[in-house]
């Protein structure tokens, strides 16, 4: 399904109703917009895993403007101010109310502009394996430490080129250490997503915009509930970034969970754990 927001086409998908049949009556349930990471991915990498919250529930994934099927798209519109700017203008299309937002990876740094520039709009936050500004020479030690000498010179042309042939050793050699664990559909999910080469060029090259970002002052302004989500053995976002973010927000409104053994995207090596955890700060909003 698509949303024009202006000139650009966002596509969506729905998992799970916003009321549900319970005996006499029509009981409604919170909306949890789901974020991808990337730059330049879709949303499909978060499915089915993220699926499962539709039990506490209605889960609304979307691509970002120059993602997977959101496009064509203009790519001076392609920055952090105009896709969190995108969220609060999805939600004004759709009629969603104080929604809950999940942001994964890159994800999460587009829930970080969407919830510092829009204060009073989202219920809460989820930031999973996510960062308010970015250390890659820990990334590469980690790396390092992971994948021997090869893995962190490929993570170095990775983030510094952009040229293809980096962008395939990428994937082949440090992707696998993203996490502790081997989805048992890994191949058939990376041969369903949807990668835009040329988003994560723009944002995430040396003088981009991921090198220049750093939300820590702006979390300080946050007013809602904020749950944030790391693993600690993840090389791209790697735990103290997690624990930046959390010393950034205001305490009262702010919880940070490391899981051990796990890497980007917790919920991808311990499920039952990880979406316990996100399910019980959901159904605590109630």
């Amino acid at each position: 399904m698509f949303v024009i927001l202006g000139e650009q086409r966002i596509f969506f998908d729905v998992v799970g109703s916003k009321l549900r049949i319970d005996g006499p009556r029509m009981r409604e349930v919170p909306t949890l917009l789901v974020l991808h990471g990337g730059p330049g991915f879709d949303h499909t990498g978060l499915r089915p895993g993220l699926d499962a919250l539709c039990d506490v529930a209605q889960v609304i994934y979307l691509d970002h403007r120059g993602n997977g099927r959101s496009v064509p798209s203009d790519p001076k519109t392609w920055n952090l101010g105009q896709w969190g700017d995108d969220v609060h203008a999805f939600c004004q299309a759709l009629g969603i109310d104080k929604p809950i937002v999940l942001g994964q990876s890159f994800g999460g740094m587009v829930a970080q502009s969407y919830v510092t520039r829009h204060l009073e709009h989202p219920r809460a936050v989820i930031l999973s394996s996510t960062a308010a500004r970015m250390d890659f020479e820990s990334c590469f030690a980690i790396f390092q430490t992971k994948g021997g000498i090869e893995a962190c010179e490929i993570a170095k042309r990775f983030w510094t080129s952009g040229d293809d042939t980096s962008f395939e050793d990428y994937m082949r050699v440090c992707m696998p250490l993203y996490n502790t664990t081997v989805a048992e559909d890994g191949v058939n999910s990376r041969a369903r997503a949807i990668m835009r080469r040329e988003v994560y060029r723009h944002f995430s090259l040396p003088g981009c915009e991921m090198r220049q970002m750093d939300f820590r002052p702006p979390l300080a302004r946050v007013m809602c509930p904020v749950l944030v989500l790391a693993g600690d053995e993840d090389p791209v976002t790697p735990p103290h970034l997690a624990r930046e973010i959390a010393a950034a927000i205001p305490a009262a409104l702010v919880s940070c969970q490391v899981f051990d053994g796990c890497g980007h995207g917790a919920f991808r090596d311990k499920p039952r754990i990880v979406l316990d955890a996100i399910r019980q700060f959901i159904m605590q909003l109630q």
